[in-house]
């Protein structure tokens, strides 16, 4: 039994626009569960598929208030591209952040809501994975999150240092998982967060009892009203198991 990473789940204010922002940045098309709800995956995507790791947008009248712990790497090809796709991207609506980050060689960015993201210079390791480079998650041990993370999916690590951890799905696609240490600790619920899902065929129940086994929690809420579960890994960040698919 193994889970993978199918999607990630980002609180908004006005999830229809922050969808709009996130699909034209990507190149992505829109969808809609229903109201409050705006799903986002490449066009002519048959889900779940590691090629890619969409996103479901959910409408949360909560406004941003710390820096998020989940965020996404944008690849690029080229110095030139780079800066054209940043170009882009704040006519679209994003700005610049500053996160501490320095004199680095990618931009920090921030959606209209707030999100931090950044675009990557160009490198040869991102080529081939798409618009996302990587989702990557602050964490105190990265070295903890892989063993963590290594063994509730079935995705492969590829490097594995105290500062950072980086995996992949087992097929090699798509984008990268990355953990890295920062000293920020977390405050609150996190607004954006991973979903996995089991393959079709999979026990639900089993499946949440294997990670609780591997050191997931409860988040201590009331989840009778949904159909997947929400757990929390080793270092308290909530994550949605969903039903097999």
């Amino acid at each position: 039994m193994a889970t993978r990473l199918v999607q990630i789940n980002m609180k908004a204010q006005d999830d229809s626009a922050l969808g709009r922002f996130w699909a034209e940045a990507l190149g992505w098309g829109v969808d809609s569960e229903g109201p409050g709800v705006t799903n986002l995956e490449p066009v002519g995507f048959t889900y779940p598929d590691p090629v890619a790791v969409c996103i479901d947008i959910v409408a949360d009248p909560e406004p941003k208030k710390v820096k998020n712990r989940v965020h996404l790497d944008l690849a690029t090809s080229s110095t030139a591209h780079q800066e054209e796709l940043v170009a882009r991207l704040k006519g679209l609506g994003a700005t610049l952040a500053d996160v501490g980050q320095g004199d680095v060689p990618w931009t920090v960015m921030a959606d209209p809501e707030g999100n931090e993201f950044c675009v990557l210079e160009p490198r040869p390791i991102y080529r081939d994975t798409g618009p996302i480079a990587a989702v990557v998650v602050d964490c105190a041990d990265p070295r903890g999150m892989a063993r963590f993370w290594g063994q509730a999916m079935d995705w492969t690590p590829h490097e594995v240092t105290d500062d950072q951890a980086t995996m992949r799905s087992a097929q090699g696609v798509g984008p990268y998982l990355e953990f890295v240490r920062t000293p920020d600790t977390k405050s609150g619920w996190n607004r954006v967060h991973l979903d996995v899902r089991p393959y079709p065929g999979d026990d639900m129940e089993a499946e949440e009892a294997r990670l609780r086994a591997l050191g997931a929690t409860d988040p201590g809420i009331d989840q009778s009203a949904i159909s997947w579960t929400i757990l929390v890994d080793p270092e308290g960040n909530e994550f949605c198991l969903l039903t097999p698919r």
